[in-house]
């Protein structure tokens, strides 16, 4: 998209959200029944405004919301009120993030560093609905999870095109710099980054560059360590149930009292529009608070004294103290479409166990196999020292 489309769909998005949002508190509260899943309310916002709809400078568009209902008993579930959603949304401009993956698409982050809005394809939008009644169910019984939590999923149709896009949970703070990104799978095969990725100014690593990097692991407390890998098999049994594979669990990490704390003002951004006025709003929502619960603060690896930000406390194999952020990212490229083509053809020309396409069961085990034995450890009886860390 080009500078001018970009800063078209920013606009677009803040007025399509905010006139649906606002109308949603026009409708009474009650119980999200099954119907609800399906509904698509749809507003045309003409450009010199309605009766409904305020003018606006951006070409024609209308705005398409899916399962309204649903996705605000989602936000409600999350303690996010619909006035901090329109004010964490609109009342800045929403800020264009390089984008981390290789899907090619446009990643938004609200200036209060609370959600992240990323366009998805067609096909991504259709199976997020169709995931919605299991995913409701899920975050029901357990809201303390890695899984992406969607906020909403809407469409800006303008000039012929199809615009779809979701509001999700923002897994990395910008206010804190990440010294080292990794999309882990648990996949060896081709899972180092590329040459391009490599030079840019915030990289995301992939497996092998993990396994080069940190080859002892991350040390963790062995409450935080359980509480950890309790949440991510839960988290893969899910996916696993919804024939989802191919996620990746995106890590940062933060290194504290580093060297490199000198060159924290090269992050992506300047402290100034990082901040997050008073505090987090949402529920659940930081690293630490989707693995246990708010009481527990695993601080026998970091000081009293450090604002984690929500980050997860742990120890590098050198003995640095570092903050831990991650979630699963990726999980509505739904397996079933492309992925049985791409197993069938590569498993005969490479070793099958190896490829990052598999069986749901297959990759989850060695997603969470991978996770257990090489990146996430337990302090104990593997680095002994005398009395706590």
């Amino acid at each position: 998209f080009t500078q001018t489309a970009s800063s078209a769909i920013k606009g677009a998005i803040q007025l399509g959200i905010g006139y649906t949002v606002g109308n949603l508190t026009s409708k009474p509260d009650r119980d999200v029944l099954m119907q609800d899943f399906y509904v698509v309310e749809s507003v045309f916002l003409p450009s010199e405004g309605s009766n409904l709809t305020p003018a606006h400078h951006y070409p024609d568009f209308r705005f398409k919301t899916y399962a309204p209902l649903a996705f605000r008993y989602f936000r409600e579930l999350f303690g996010i009120k619909p006035d901090d959603y329109l004010y964490s949304i609109c009342s800045e401009p929403l800020i264009e993030l390089s984008n981390p993956g290789a899907s090619g698409s446009l990643f938004f982050v609200t200036s209060d560093d609370e959600f992240i809005i990323k366009t998805v394809q067609h096909k991504e939008a259709e199976f997020l609905q169709k995931l919605l009644p299991g995913y409701y169910m899920n975050l029901n019984q357990n809201p303390r999870t890695l899984l992406p939590k969607f906020y909403g999923l809407y469409c800006v149709q303008s000039g012929g095109i199809n615009i779809r896009i979701v509001v999700m949970n923002n897994v990395l703070p910008r206010a804190l710099k990440m010294h080292f990104m990794y999309d882990l799978k648990g996949s060896t095969y081709k899972r180092r980054a590329s040459r391009k990725e490599r030079e840019k100014s915030n990289p995301t690593f992939k497996d092998l560059d993990f396994l080069q990097d940190m080859h002892e692991g991350l040390y963790f407390d062995s409450e935080t360590h359980s509480a950890l890998m309790k949440t991510l098999q839960r988290d893969c049994r899910v996916l696993e149930s919804f024939k989802i594979m191919d996620y990746s669990l995106l890590l940062g990490i933060h290194i504290l009292n580093s060297n490199m704390k000198e060159k924290e003002g090269e992050s992506s951004q300047s402290t100034s529009d990082a901040k997050r006025p008073g505090g987090q709003k949402v529920l659940y929502s930081t690293a630490m608070e989707s693995i246990q619960g708010p009481g527990k603060s695993g601080d026998s690896v970091t000081t009293e004294t450090t604002n984690t930000m929500g980050g997860i406390p742990a120890k590098s194999h050198k003995g640095e103290k570092l903050l831990l952020f991650m979630g699963i990212i990726d999980i509505l490229q739904s397996y079933r479409l492309m992925k049985k083509l791409e197993h069938s053809w590569k498993a005969l020309v490479y070793d099958g166990d190896t490829v990052s396409v598999h069986r749901p069961s297959f990759y989850a085990d060695r997603f969470l196999k991978f996770m257990s034995t090489r990146v996430f450890k337990k302090v104990q009886g593997i680095q002994p020292s005398p009395g706590k860390q």
